[in-house]
């Protein structure tokens, strides 16, 4: 129950009082930045976010004492959280933004911190655009109080948990960056073609050359296995942008279309799905069909996706169409691309708002493994990344 009537299933020992009666406010005691008198030292600052920065030429620090500071007003008030009460240490200065706690012994001050971050605190909380929490209203939060010596076994019990828990959740921030360079290194190992084995009986890529130009002369392979190629993006697909709206481009049939919004790696987003009219004309170069890869020319560059509905759809000018000219694996591709982003091997040109032009798509060096490879590298891929995301998705529960 959150009303007093519980007080009397309180264990022997303890009382029911409040924030009021319990501590002493020393809100008086702030200065607002305004008033702040400026100097060489430099100090701490702590604001109702409960984050500790650094504010210069503060001329004498208000406080050096650890004192127990609550929120005043913002929207962390409206949740538990551990930043609605937390300590000040050292030589610092507190703005208005934060209630001052003090008691006459302070190891209260650490039960009553555990206390107001375990509750919600939207009774006491007046408005909802800028929400506040008055020193009146601090001072009607209910505490349950134990004898000072259980206060502190039980603070101590918390910061034992908490301590474990902490420890919990940087291995699984730990094991979410090792599955991160986990596919980082699949990626490196399938361009480089050394996450699968070759097959001799396979037919070399040199062939699939040569049916897009049959006289293609082969150069230095690089650094790839025997019966792959090096090539570049615009060897291997035609590829062009769409259409872009203005005042002079205004006719035709209204069509739906993809704007880079709608484009994520390997998926789409169709919260928003816009129009603008199509001609006949333009709808051979400015429309997607099942298989065709996009890359997006700004903002996220090179982020890509493969179109693999069984319907048609327009796209805007700032989303390149990738078709491949021979039979390939088109999400062979796709990863290739996210291995290129992911190690700055992609990027933009300009100034302000970078692009990736389609003259520098075009350019973009990609390996050509045999057809058969390419599969069975995109299904080693898949599978080892579906494990992976299995473990993710553990963690996230």
């Amino acid at each position: 129950s959150d009303t007093p009537h519980y007080e009397q299933m309180l264990p022997n020992g303890w009382c029911f009082t409040d924030i009021g009666e319990l501590l002493i406010n020393r809100d008086g005691e702030r200065k607002p930045v305004s008033s702040a008198i400026r100097s060489k030292q430099t100090n701490k600052i702590y604001d109702y976010y409960g984050a500790a920065g650094v504010i210069d030429k503060v001329d004498s620090y208000l406080f050096d004492e650890r004192l127990l500071l609550v929120g005043e007003d913002g929207a962390n008030l409206l949740s538990r959280s551990k930043n609605n009460a937390f300590f000040a240490d050292g030589k610092y200065w507190v703005n208005n933004h934060a209630h001052v706690l003090d008691a006459t012994n302070k190891k209260i001050l650490d039960f009553v911190a555990i206390v107001i971050n375990s509750m919600k605190l939207d009774d006491y909380i007046t408005g909802s655009a800028q929400p506040k929490l008055s020193q009146d209203n601090l001072n009607k939060i209910p505490i349950s109080l134990p004898p000072l010596a259980e206060q502190e076994r039980i603070t101590a019990e918390i910061e034992r948990w908490f301590a474990l828990i902490d420890q919990i959740e940087q291995g699984k921030s730990d094991l979410q960056a090792t599955i991160k360079q986990a596919k980082s290194k699949i990626l490196d190992l399938a361009i480089h073609g050394k996450l699968v084995p070759q097959d001799p009986n396979d037919e070399p890529a040199i062939e699939l050359l040569k049916r897009i130009n049959p006289d293609f002369t082969p150069c230095d392979n690089g650094h790839y296995p025997n019966g792959w190629q090096q090539t570049i993006l615009g060897e291997l697909f035609y590829h062009n942008t769409g259409k872009a709206l203005n005042s002079s481009n205004k006719e035709g049939v209204m069509r739906n279309y993809l704007t880079t919004s709608n484009v994520y790696w390997n998926k789409f987003d169709f919260t928003v799905i816009k129009q603008m009219p199509f001609k006949e004309s333009e709808l051979d170069k400015c429309t997607v069909t099942k298989g065709d890869l996009l890359v997006c020319e700004g903002g996220d560059i090179g982020r890509s996706a493969i179109w693999n509905y069984d319907y048609d759809i327009c796209i805007q000018n700032h989303i390149h169409r990738l078709r491949p000219k021979i039979d390939l694996c088109v999400l062979f591709y796709y990863y290739a691309l996210a291995y290129l982003k992911e190690n700055n091997l992609i990027g933009g040109k300009g100034i302000g708002l970078l692009g990736l032009s389609s003259n520098a798509l075009h350019k973009i060096e990609l390996p050509l493994p045999p057809l058969t490879e390419q599969q069975r590298i995109v299904q080693k891929i898949e599978e080892l990344f579906s494990v992976l995301d299995n473990i993710q998705k553990a963690l996230e529960v």
